[in-house]
């Protein structure tokens, strides 16, 4: 059994090899930056970031003298952008989640588990605050709040498929939502409307196990959710194969569609893959869904 402690410590692990969002990462291993890092783009702050040429709506006030003199170009001195931003997490623990194929493959939700954490605790080392969709957990920062996050991610959800939670948007926040996507998707649609429409933006990681990609069944097979709730038995699963893979990349193109229309980003990543290269990911396509 999974417990709150032992699943922040595999996440720690998995962040100990990133720095932070807010520095950027160009590398997959390094020294976790700790405290207040700006935003790393122009905006409100006290620390300076960087000299650029003068654009046109610059007002004369903004022009440094100094460093212009140097030549015959003007430049503006930036400022680092340095306000902390609200990140909202949904963590699929539907019982869908909790398949593997393999006994060396971790479960799906052990997965989302540990990329979900491990991507709260590199944010809140850059100065973010993080909580989840809902109002159950605002967002805030601190080591307390990993703690509490943690404790959330631990629980397991009864129905086979759990719907996204989509209650209680901050407005002009960005959120991470992880699950296989493979429920209800009225449900997908309707939170990322709700999203958009807070103007929040984020993003999808799809995570599914290898067999899911590839349907290798052959001859009298059973099929039974993980929950227990649907089952179906054919005497030929090969001649089911086509038209599954059909559906899971209509399911696959609808997500490209929701997420193309409400500025988010959409990421896979296999449960048989590295899931640093998925931590990786989220933090650049979080660092993207700000701008």
């Amino acid at each position: 059994m999974t417990t709150p402690q032992s699943l922040r410590a595999r996440s720690e692990a998995e962040a100990s090899r990133l720095p932070p969002l807010l520095a950027r990462a160009e590398h997959l291993a390094g020294t976790v930056l700790l405290g207040d890092h700006g935003r790393r783009r122009a905006g409100l702050g006290d620390d300076f970031w960087q000299y650029r040429p003068v654009r046109q709506g610059d007002s004369k006030r903004m022009i440094d003298h100094r460093r212009s003199a140097r030549g015959d170009q003007q430049f503006v001195r930036e400022r680092e952008w340095q306000i902390a931003q609200s990140v909202m997490m949904w963590i699929d623990q539907g019982a869908s989640m909790r398949f593997a194929s393999r006994d060396d493959l971790s479960t799906k939700i052990d997965r989302a588990r540990v990329l979900g954490l491990a991507t709260a605790i590199l944010l809140v080392r850059g100065g973010e605050r993080v909580g989840l969709t809902g109002t159950t957990l605002p967002p805030r920062r601190g080591n307390a709040q990993i703690m509490r996050l943690a404790t959330s991610f631990s629980t397991d959800q009864p129905e086979d498929y759990s719907p996204p939670e989509h209650r209680a948007m901050i407005p002009h926040a960005r959120a991470v939502f992880i699950s296989d996507f493979l429920g209800d998707m009225a449900d997908v649609e309707l939170a990322l409307t709700k999203a958009a429409d807070r103007g929040v933006r984020g993003v999808l990681l799809q995570v599914l196990d290898p067999i899911e990609e590839l349907f290798p069944f052959q001859g009298r097979t059973i099929f039974e959710s993980v929950g227990g709730t649907l089952s179906h038995e054919t005497l030929k699963a090969s001649d089911l194969r086509e038209r599954y893979l059909a559906r899971l990349e209509e399911r696959k193109a609808h997500l490209r569609r929701l997420t193309r229309a409400t500025g988010w980003h959409l990421g896979l990543h296999h449960t048989g893959d590295s899931a640093q290269s998925a931590l990786l990911w989220l933090y650049r396509a979080l660092d993207g869904s700000a701008k």
